[in-house]
């Protein structure tokens, strides 16, 4: 599927490509989301370039990701989607620009492509060259890492409030599927968090190798291009300050669940241990009054029975007093 962001009367006109159709020679923005054969070939024979096939798009190598090519650069950067499913995952995405305009090549759907796309319907954003579309792509991605931090820094704090909470009234211990979900919900912080970070690491080595390369539009454009770029990528330095806080936060949130794990474990212990002592001396007692010896004097009593049922009682009921007062229960 391609779509063609053409400019008119100072906003951007959506076109979608029709099959067959050429394409919008004046589009400054052409978004190419998983090509076919014939779209690809469409492409490269307008634009007079080679896209990047999807086996080259997750090659890992900077030579491979950020080149120059036949006037045109192709920078490809590691993004984060579905950061609001159980499982985000991190894609590949692939950003030419040319002397006509911004091409990007995708096989997801980020929700950034989508929040620029009406900005520039709206006319809330002024794009002029490919130049400036790219950089307003980058601060998209950028607000809305920022928006996903802001999440999940408040998600952090639910769960730290879930882990250091006092046990519901009535109840001496917190139920044992809560400190699992916890743990799920910190493993998807942590791998949202790394993917975060592996994306912001990502964009700044496409930004400095933007920023080297700007060229093409006028000197007013570029100046402009410039300080955008260097805000964005100060925004950068700071959301991976802050991701690198946050994931500091996650080991310790997980380290203190293992802890209260660790101390329910024990508590269960201890009462079983409790459990042992305490019907030890009765056990005691019946095993005496249990063995087949002649002479037993206690076996021809009358409250024989009633005298071994009462030594058994007392002698639980002694630990259990020392216990209480040691606070061991």
């Amino acid at each position: 599927m391609i779509q063609a962001y053409v400019p008119r009367d100072g906003r951007m006109e959506r076109v979608q490509q029709i099959k067959g159709a050429p394409l919008p020679p004046d589009a400054l923005w052409l978004d190419v989301v998983a090509p076919t054969s014939e779209e690809r070939a469409q492409v490269n024979a307008a634009y007079g370039l080679t896209l990047p096939t999807p086996e080259e798009v997750r090659e890992i190598e900077p030579s491979d990701r950020l080149y120059v090519e036949g006037g045109a650069r192709f920078m490809t950067a590691t993004i984060l989607v579905h950061a609001d499913a159980p499982l985000p995952e991190r894609a590949s995405m692939t950003f030419i620009v040319t002397p006509r305009g911004l091409i990007t090549l995708r096989y997801v759907e980020p929700r950034p492509i989508a929040t620029y796309a009406q900005r520039l319907i709206r006319g809330a954003d002024n794009c002029t060259c490919g130049e400036e579309a790219l950089t307003g792509l980058l601060e998209a991605f950028i607000d809305r890492i920022a928006d996903i931090l802001e999440k999940t820094a408040q998600d952090l704090d639910q769960v730290s409030q879930a882990i250091f909470s006092e046990a519901a009234e009535g109840s001496r211990r917190r139920p044992q599927q809560d400190l699992r979900a916890v743990i799920r919900s910190l493993g998807r912080s942590d791998d949202l968090i790394s993917t975060i970070r592996e994306s912001l690491l990502s964009m700044t080595r496409l930004i400095s190798f933007f920023t080297a390369t700007l060229q093409g539009a006028n000197e007013k454009t570029l100046k402009d291009v410039r300080a955008r770029l260097k805000s964005a990528r100060n925004d950068i330095l700071s959301l991976g300050e802050h991701a690198t806080f946050e994931s500091h936060t996650v080991n310790f949130l997980l380290d203190a669940t293992l802890g209260m794990i660790n101390i329910e474990q024990n508590g269960i212990i201890k009462i079983f241990s409790v459990a042992a002592v305490v019907f030890l001396p009765p056990t005691l007692v019946a095993s005496i009054y249990g063995m087949n010896f002649e002479y037993m004097p206690e076996l021809e009593w009358l409250g024989g029975y009633p005298w071994a049922l009462g030594l058994m009682a007392v002698s639980a009921i002694i630990p259990l007093i020392y216990f209480h007062r040691k606070g061991w229960l």
